[in-house]
């Protein structure tokens, strides 16, 4: 499944979803995990709050979580109808101890959110061990 980290250095979870000018996202398998590639917000796309919210969903819509120091009501609304799970975990939390974290809990008995969600990336041919 595809993950990805609202950060503002590539290193960090520390942005809020409607204000993250990068977004880090990471292959996570059974198998191993890949990092796949920082997506950057093009310039002009904070024109207004509706642009702010798109731009930053298109950047994403493949992935099944994000994580995110917060997201605003409106935002997370729009997020999981795209059925795209939002994390909130602490200001400055390491993305790799969360690509870390997130491989163990998948190797071990996942909790029903994430077990629910790899059920429906398996259903859709999305998922590769």
């Amino acid at each position: 499944m595809k993950v990805a980290f609202a950060t503002e250095d590539g290193v960090l979870v520390n942005a809020h979803f409607g204000q993250s000018p990068m977004f880090t996202v990471f292959e996570i398998r059974l198998s191993g995990v890949q990092f796949l590639e920082h997506r950057q917000l093009a310039p002009g796309s904070d024109e207004n709050e509706a642009g702010k919210i798109a731009s930053r969903i298109g950047l994403i819509e493949d992935c099944a979580l994000i994580f995110l120091v917060q997201i605003g009501a409106s935002a997370a609304a729009q997020v999981t109808k795209r059925t795209i799970m939002p994390v909130k975990v602490a200001y400055g939390s390491s993305i790799a101890e969360q690509v870390q974290r997130l491989q163990n809990m998948l190797a071990r008995n996942p909790p029903m959110w994430l077990a629910k969600i790899l059920h429906a990336e398996e259903g859709s041919g999305k998922v590769e061990s």
